[in-house]
């Protein structure tokens, strides 16, 4: 197996796994501490946190099956994606410093260059 695509499928797996915790903390440990617009907030993050553990896995599998591209570019600008988008909404709702809310368009630019440079690396194949 290439060792370049272990890496994302292990964050892939890291992310899914999380994201189903997160997911259920949200659904039974948060529902009565946050108001509903803080909820929503946290589960906006967990929606695009487990969207982008797909994109993880497709990585992976991509540089296992076409170890020409640089697939792997796509799959760091996932991971930082997650980190500064979902993880900025985890922060807003938890803490409700809405500052925080700043940070999350960085993440959804990574994501949108992950799938672009994803998108290019795929026509190159």
């Amino acid at each position: 197996m290439n060792g370049g695509s272990n890496i994302f499928f292990f964050l892939g797996s890291a992310s899914g796994f999380l994201s189903v915790a997160l997911g259920a903390f949200g659904a039974h440990a948060l529902k009565e501490k946050l108001t509903p617009d803080l909820l929503t907030v946290f589960e906006t993050g967990v929606r695009y946190q487990f969207y982008h553990t797909f994109a993880l896995l497709v990585v992976g599998w991509a540089i296992q099956k076409y170890p020409e591209p640089n697939f792997s570019i796509a799959g760091w600008c996932f991971v930082a994606g997650i980190f500064l988008f979902s993880g900025s909404l985890y922060a807003l709702a938890l803490s409700g410093m809405r500052w925080l809310g700043a940070v999350t368009p960085f993440g959804g630019l990574l994501f949108l260059a992950g799938w672009l440079w994803l998108a290019w690396q795929f026509w190159k194949v």
